[in-house]
C-alpha cells in the first residue's frame, strides 16, 4: 500500500495537548485506537511537513 492507494476506511482524527506538555494525535478505526504523542518540536515539524504537503496538493490540482 502506498499514500497514493486509496481505501474505503472511515477513521477519526484527534489532535490536542496531553497533561504531560505533548501533542497527541489520536487515530481510531474501529475497534484500533492508535495514540501518538510528540514533542512540541516534533509536532512543529509535522505541521509543516502537513502545510508543505497542502500546499504541493493545491498546485497539483490548479
Amino acid at each position: 500500500m502506498s499514500i497514493n492507494t486509496e481505501k474505503n476506511i472511515e477513521a477519526n482524527l484527534q489532535i490536542g495537548p496531553t497533561d504531560r506538555g505533548m501533542v497527541r494525535i489520536f487515530i481510531s478505526a474501529g475497534d484500533a485506537e492508535i495514540p501518538m504523542d510528540f514533542e512540541i518540536d516534533e509536532a512543529n515539524d509535522i505541521a509543516q511537513e502537513i502545510i508543505a504537503a497542502a500546499n504541493a496538493a493545491a498546485a497539483i490540482a490548479k
